[in-house]
């Protein structure tokens, strides 16, 4: 089938991954969501973006009193016991402020406010919807915590997702992704090259892939995936080496006559570029990369690797010599169907402000240097 014409599975996962998105921007503009499974529904508020007004709002209407849902990294970061899958969830106090409720999931608050807690989480199974509405917040690019109110009977106006909606999320973007448009764009080092741009229908990030000297689709091809980083990619920061991994790697290819580049929609490792800044603020206050993102409550990878191997697919491409120092992009794309010729090296000299971080990524995150 041309992976141009949609057929009725992706027709599916595009209606799912719109209301997804949909409701991941009702979190963002600091409005409820009604998060349903089965009969039972709760109503969700981000905690990023929550007002004290809407909070006492919720509180009136509410069977039960709201709770605070954080992931297992920051519940940690507070020393507080996980009893339950995925996430914690701890009552919430009539007198705590949305101000107050943010200053518990924001680490790069901490200083500003120590001392929180000691607090109890709930060790009974938790409400409907609690670990999925953290990933609609992830989705929406906020702070990963959320503030739930179990067994409610939601307003009509109040924007309704199932469960099962927001879990199947990474698999229906992946297989809703289409290629939309693509050009000759001549690079330096690289003239010959061709940028191709996929976007999932029903909206959603949009990936990029550049394509140089067109590479036979029967061989395996050097491929490299690349998350983007604005503040590497663009700006030249010193904190990192993506910027120099990303014009290594059109160097190398252009020289090794040919190949691909997927620059994917992933900034900050998948937390997107104002949580990365949150986790530089915590770098300078002494954590390392990895601590950084778990204090905020984020997993120290976030990202998934079956929209590259979707990408490859829909170019004509099965098998790649894997330009990387990322055992996980290996597994990844392996995991995705796509056949792992080789692993081709991607090395670049350090800085002085970098050098702690390319340790923690070879001493925690397992990469080959």
């Amino acid at each position: 089938m041309d992976p141009a014409v949609p057929d009725t599975a992706t027709e599916t996962a595009a209606t799912r991954v719109a209301t997804t998105l949909a409701a991941a921007g009702t979190l963002r503009r600091g409005l409820p969501v009604a998060v349903t499974e089965a009969e039972s529904t709760s109503i969700v508020l981000s905690v990023e973006t929550a007002q004290s007004d809407s909070l006492a709002a919720l509180d009136r209407s509410a069977v039960e009193p709201g709770l605070l849902i954080l992931t297992h990294p920051r519940a940690a970061t507070l020393k507080i016991r996980l009893y339950t899958p995925e996430v914690i969830a701890i009552r919430r106090e009539p007198s705590w402020s949305a101000d107050h409720i943010r200053a518990i999931a924001d680490p790069t608050i901490d200083l500003a406010a120590p001392l929180k807690g000691p607090f109890s989480a709930l060790r009974a199974p938790l409400p409907v919807g609690a670990a999925t509405a953290v990933k609609l917040a992830k989705l929406a690019g906020l702070l990963p915590s959320v503030l739930l109110w179990p067994h409610v009977h939601p307003d009509p106006a109040v924007t309704p997702i199932r469960t099962e909606v927001i879990d199947a999320y990474d698999a229906d973007s992946v297989a809703a992704l289409r290629l939309v448009a693509r050009a000759p764009v001549p690079l330096e080092g690289a003239p010959q090259s061709e940028i191709a741009a996929f976007r999932p229908a029903g909206g959603g990030p949009e990936h990029y892939a550049i394509i140089i000297n067109s590479p036979a689709p029967h061989e395996p091809v050097l491929t490299r995936l690349h998350s983007e980083c604005f503040t590497g990619d663009l700006l030249g920061s010193l904190k990192c080496d993506c910027g120099q991994q990303l014009r290594g790697a059109i160097a190398a290819i252009a020289a090794a006559g040919g190949g691909i580049l997927l620059y994917l929609a992933q900034e900050g490792r998948g937390i997107g570029l104002i949580n990365k800044l949150r986790a530089y603020r915590l770098q300078d206050q002494g954590f390392d990369t990895v601590e950084a993102n778990e204090r905020l409550g984020f997993a120290s990878d976030e990202r998934l690797y079956g929209v590259a191997a979707r990408m490859l697919t829909l170019l004509g491409y099965s098998k790649v010599r894997l330009l990387t120092n990322n055992p996980d992009k290996l597994k990844g794309l392996a995991a995705a169907g796509v056949e792992v010729v080789a692993r081709v090296p991607h090395i670049f000299a350090s800085n002085p402000h970098n050098d702690a971080y390319l340790r923690t990524k070879a001493e925690k995150a397992g990469h080959l240097f």
